[in-house]
């Protein structure tokens, strides 16, 4: 399954501009401003394209990042576009930073740290509306629960009531400490404030010499705690996405920019997630599959089929680097670097891995 980012903005942020981009130049289809758009970005993998080269496959698949841009600002969206934007994985918040007359910004002024800060009240308070309406809720069905009923019920009626006294103090749920037990009882919630955040600086093509100034600076302020922040120029990288491979290169050495934003932005959500990625190799297939860090070889198994999971005898496993040192599978093996691993076997970024079962 791809992964899942819902891009936010303020209007003239340059948030659709910023999915173009992910999306591989392809156009945000419709002009109203509440029309939903979905790309899905290819994972730009070195090592996937080598493997291909080297096993020659049928078939060669990458991981995928599904991107969402709902076309309005979180405070004027509700109902299936909210739940939508709260089934996301992560979100992206574009803020401008760029200076264009022909495009005036709605306060007037560009003022990229004013509108970072407006953006993260706007998930506050999506946040404080959702535990409004839990509480109101729950005191109504206070007044009809059973004895054995009423401790969950408080319990839950507590966590929540802190939540927004955190919320009230400006204090995304992201940087609240939770035990095991209260994340799990929130789940279903899906609170925006809690899902991990990339700030994306949209900035004009002249302050592309001083993009890692500007990153350095504000990250200094807005990362932290599964919170990022990158500086891009979403026009440029959309109108580059828009072309063939090699005039998009000839102009980004041109710019001194040594990878595509959309490389530079995965990889940022890829860290912000702890993502890895491994890899299936044959010639039917190469295929990269993105993980948690930290996964058990069973679990792992259990991204590709379910069946492969249940039914786990043990993997061959390879590290990437090792392949490549060592030229084929055959001398992998006489050098002793393709090994048989349990299911305890914890997945590394860059592994290559069969998996042997039995259902």
């Amino acid at each position: 399954m791809a992964l899942s980012i819902g891009i936010i903005g303020l209007p003239m942020s340059g948030r659709t501009t910023v999915f173009e981009a992910a999306a591989g130049g392809l156009k945000a289809a419709a002009p109203k401003p509440e029309a939903v758009h979905v790309g899905i970005a290819k994972v730009p993998d070195e090592r996937i394209d080598r493997l291909s080269e080297m096993f020659k496959p049928q078939k060669t698949t990458y991981a995928e990042v599904k991107y969402l841009d709902l076309g309005a600002s979180v405070k004027n969206i509700s109902g299936e576009a909210l739940r939508e934007l709260s089934a996301m994985d992560e979100l992206v918040s574009v803020v401008r930073a760029f200076k264009d007359d022909a495009v005036p910004h709605p306060q007037e002024t560009v003022d990229a740290e004013r509108d970072i800060e407006a953006m993260n009240l706007e998930l506050t308070f999506s946040d404080l509306a959702i535990i409004e309406r839990r509480l109101g809720k729950i005191e109504q069905s206070m007044k009809a629960a059973k004895a054995t009923d009423r401790p969950k019920i408080l319990a839950e009626q507590e966590l929540l009531l802190r939540l927004k006294a955190e919320l009230e103090k400006d204090i995304p749920l992201r940087d609240v400490e939770l035990s095991a037990e209260e994340e799990k009882s929130l789940s279903g919630y899906q609170f925006l404030s809690a899902k991990p955040l990339l700030t994306v600086v949209n900035i004009g093509e002249e302050d592309l010499p001083s993009a890692a100034r500007i990153e350095d600076e504000f990250s200094k302020r807005f990362a932290g705690r599964k919170r990022k922040l990158i500086a891009l120029c979403g026009k440029l990288e959309a109108e580059l996405a828009g072309m063939d491979e090699a005039s998009a290169a000839e102009f980004r050495a041109d710019y001194g920019l040594k990878e595509t934003g959309l490389a530079r932005t995965i990889r940022a959500s890829y860290a912000l997630l702890d993502l890895i990625s491994f890899f299936t190799v044959g010639p039917d297939e190469v295929r990269a599959w993105s993980i948690t860090a930290g996964m058990n070889a069973q679990a792992a198994a259990g991204k590709i089929h379910s069946d492969i999971e249940r039914g786990f005898i043990r993997a061959e496993v390879v590290h990437y680097d090792d392949l490549m040192r060592t030229g084929t599978m055959a001398e992998a093996k006489k050098a002793g670097v393709l090994r048989l691993e349990g299911k305890t076997y914890t997945v590394k970024d860059g592994d290559i891995a069969h998996f042997l079962f039995n259902v």
